[in-house]
């Protein structure tokens, strides 16, 4: 279908088809236009026609966009014209559903590049460009070298861009606007903004030169400022500098300047002009003409003149000020003030200022200033030697001389002339003396000042004497002294201090720590002159301190170490021992002490005292000693039985109970006894046993006690047998406990008895013409060393019977203990 046909088609149904789409435009170029309509149900696409508004008929272009699409653009425009636009929704069967127009123009055409950009100051430019016929306004587009774009809507040429960065280069083109939309931008063309002003800012110095300073301008390569005093445009000053300081001097003084600048940048072009500034010099600096002391409302002050300075700009203030932080000030109607208030004995350096707005001139040269002296402080007398007294005051500055007057109580006066603060007279004690000092220096003399009345101390006692009357007790006494009514004797050690007051000469200082060494000083009184504390002092030392902690340790049985804590500096102690058994003494400085030679079984008494060469001191308390048990000098071992032992011994001093032991290799017996022997089992025969003891008193003392060894006596044998042999005889055998025992047999019948011996080593031995029909108790004996029998070895009777003259059976009959 053509577009004529095709237009004429959408104008008839556009006359029976509702308006429903609903048609409005986007945007709009000098070429195209983009539109923006509603979605219709049932649309499978929508056509878009544009025609221009003076010759509908004839259709300039069109669009065929899907079922779902809302938006669209239709190209082959012409600037400037204003076109009917006509949307319609299509069916699949390319039926129109619905249909809606619009009216609107084509942006205009591009416009020339811009004429011209001029800077009017560094955010500023003017820019110059060709009117476009049909437009309503224009569009001027900016884009800095960071492609930021901004935009500004203007209506007429020329036109001035504000709000822009110094020293920016800008890239400018430029749109026309008319209802439709607005064109293409133009060409582009650069322009950069210029520098900014600097920030003066500007000081004096001095009164003859101005300061003048500025914060860098970027990119700025040179400055040019211009000044000139204000209302004489004969004096103009221009300076150019790559700096950011300008110093002018050999100005006017109290004069002001108008001063402005501005920034050159590498292309050599003048940036923005600062604005103007004013500035003052300071003013010329005063001379002093006078300085007096006045009174200012009872108080004393400088007076402090100078010469006016005529004819300067503006009002001036004048400040005087001393280093002694006293300042007054004047305006330029005046040409003194008063310094106030000031004191006597001061040294004031004075000097003068001027000041203007611009800042203070120089000051004056400075100008010394004393003032009288001040009269002497802090009067003391002190007695430097016996009837000498001097009387010394507090330093005063700035003097040349003193003079101290001194009067004594019966009308004597003297003076004394010193350059020192110093003054020696003669003084006696008992004596009232008022005394002044006057200072000088060449401004006069120094006001009445302090006048002291001092009274000279009483005459300190004589004959003082000091005795102990005991250990912790001094006596003192010493002769009257002269006006005193009341004595105090003061007695001081490193600790502590005992006072007595009392109005005789007499005084007993109680409680005194011992060994201490104690200053006492007795200090005479009375109302008028008070106590004289200068008198001379006494040593005096207290007797030593009773030794405490005593402790006995014993060293052997016959030795103690007696030791207590040592609390004395300089002491000889001694111990002593008393007893039943006599005393015993030991002498030591130490704190620990030996006695020997005690007995044993004996009790003591211990103490011990201190000596010094202040006396004797408290003996200590008691300790009691006891000394270890005697040993018996006797000891016996008796053996009863081959396994049973009777030790006895000799009485022993101070031995209440006896531990006895013996002690072998094959074992040991022990008993614990009051009395004097001990029987003791468990006795192996033929063994050498150890006999020690252990004798212990009532408070549980013990001695050991050693004694020469015991041994056991031999084995009796065993397994003894009688057999019958030829020739009436009758062979003994046994089982020997040992081959170095002799042993001894021996058959006891009712009327005969018979003896055998066997060496040592042997076993048996045989007993010859044995009397048969008879009962014999036969024993086998072990012999000791010195030949004597063991008593307590088992006898066995046997019966030997007849067989003719011969001998018959050999019957054991049993065993028969030892009585």
């Amino acid at each position: 279908m053509k577009w004529p046909a095709i237009f004429v088609l959408l104008s008839i149904c556009s006359q029976a088809a509702a308006q429903d789409i609903e048609v409005s435009v986007f945007s709009a170029t000098s070429k195209s236009v983009i539109l923006r309509w509603t979605r219709i149900y049932g649309a499978s696409s929508y056509k878009v026609i544009a025609a221009p508004q003076n010759s509908p008929g004839n259709p300039v272009g069109y669009a065929v966009f899907g079922p779902h699409t809302v938006m669209g653009t239709i190209n082959s425009l012409s600037p400037n014209i204003m076109y009917t636009f006509t949307v319609a929704a299509l069916d699949n069967a390319q039926e129109i559903l619905n249909i809606g127009t619009i009216d609107s123009s084509s942006a205009p055409e591009v416009m020339d590049p811009i004429l011209t950009v001029k800077s009017k100051d560094s955010k500023t430019f003017i820019v110059s460009f060709s009117l476009k016929t049909g437009a309503t306004s224009y569009i001027i587009r900016l884009q800095n070298p960071n492609r930021f774009i901004r935009e500004y809507i203007v209506s007429s040429s020329p036109a001035e861009i504000e709000s822009l960065d110094p020293y920016t280069e800008y890239s400018l083109s430029i749109m026309s606007v008319n209802s439709g939309g607005q064109s293409q931008p133009s060409s582009p063309v650069t322009a950069k903004t210029v520098l900014p002003p600097p920030q003066l800012s500007a000081s004096s110095p001095s009164n003859d030169s101005i300061t003048v300073s500025w914060a860098p301008v970027a990119n700025a390569v040179q400055y040019s400022l211009s000044l000139y005093k204000f209302g004489w445009n004969t004096t103009f000053i221009k300076h150019n500098t790559s700096s950011t300081n300008w110093i002018v001097s050999g100005l006017d003084m109290g004069s002001v300047y108008v001063i402005k600048g501005f920034a050159w940048d590498p292309e050599g072009r003048q940036g923005e002009d600062s604005q103007y500034i004013n500035q003052m010099t300071r003013p010329a600096m005063p001379s002093i003409a006078n300085v007096s002391m006045v009174m200012n409302n009872g108080l004393a002050g400088i007076s402090v003149s100078w010469e006016r300075d005529e004819g300067v700009f503006g009002s001036l203030q004048y400040h005087v000020m001393s280093d002694q932080n006293l300042t007054c000030n004047s305006t330029s109607t005046s040409s003194s003030c008063i310094l106030a208030p000031v004191g006597c004995g001061e040294v004031h350096i004075v000097r003068v200022s001027t000041s203007n707005e611009a800042g203070p001139s120089d000051q004056s040269g400075p100008m010394v200033f004393i003032t009288s002296p001040c009269p002497p402080q802090s009067l003391a007398v002190v007695e430097s030697t016996e009837g000498s007294c001097t009387l010394t005051w507090d330093t005063v500055t700035h003097v040349d001389s003193y003079t101290a007057f001194i009067k004594r109580g019966d009308g004597a006066e003297e003076s004394c002339n010193t350059t020192s603060r110093s003054c020696t007279y003669n003084c006696t004690c008992g004596h009232t003396y008022l005394m002044s000092v006057m200072a000088f220096n060449q401004a006069g003399s120094s006001p009445e000042g302090q006048v002291l009345n001092d009274t000279t101390l009483l005459c300190c006692p004589e004959g003082v004497s000091i005795s102990a009357v005991s250990t912790d007790t001094f006596e003192i006494t010493w002769t009257v002294s002269r006006g005193a009514e009341l004595y105090q004797t003061r007695a001081a050690d490193s600790s502590e201090v005992i006072l007595c007051n009392d109005t005789a000469p007499v005084c007993a200082l109680s409680d005194l720590s011992c060994d201490s060494s104690y200053s006492v000083v007795v200090t005479p009184c009375n109302d008028i002159s008070g106590c004289n504390r200068a008198c001379k002092a006494h040593t005096q030392i207290t007797a030593p301190c009773m030794p405490m902690n005593l402790m006995l340790t014993q060293r052997n049985s016959s030795c103690f170490s007696v030791s207590w804590t040592p609390n004395n500096r300089l002491a000889i102690y001694t111990v002593t021992a008393s007893g039943d058994d006599g005393t015993r003494t030991c002498n030591t400085d130490g704190n620990s002490c030996d006695i020997t030679d005690l007995p044993c079984g004996s009790n003591f008494e211990v103490s011990v005292i201190a000596t010094s060469p202040a006396g004797l001191g408290l003996p200590s308390y008691s300790e009691l000693l006891e000394t270890g048990p005697c040993c018996p000098v006797d000891q016996v071992v008796d053996q009863v039985t081959q396994a049973m032992s009777n030790v006895s011994w000799s009485p022993a001093k101070g031995a209440h109970t006896f531990i006895t032991s013996l002690t072998s290799t094959r074992g040991h017996a022990r008993c614990h006894t009051m009395d004097s022997h001990c029987l003791m089992g468990c006795i192996t025969c033929g063994t050498n046993y150890t006999i020690t003891m252990e004798a212990i008193s009532h408070s549980g003392g013990r001695s050991n006690c050693s004694y020469e060894g015991f041994s056991s006596s031999a084995c009796c044998p065993s397994g003894v047998r009688l057999y019958g042999m030829a020739h009436s005889s009758l062979r003994v055998h046994w089982r020997g406990a040992g081959s170095s025992h002799s042993y001894v047999t021996e058959l006891v019948g009712s009327r005969n008895n018979y003896t055998c011996t066997a060496s040592p080593g042997e076993s048996s031995c045989d007993v010859p013409n044995i009397q048969c029909g008879d009962v014999y108790t036969v024993v086998v004996t072990p012999l000791t060393p010195e030949g004597s029998k063991v008593l307590f070895c088992a006898q066995r009777i046997y019966s030997v019977s007849c067989e003719g003259s011969n001998l018959g059976t050999v019957i054991y009959r049993g065993k028969r203990s030892v009585d």
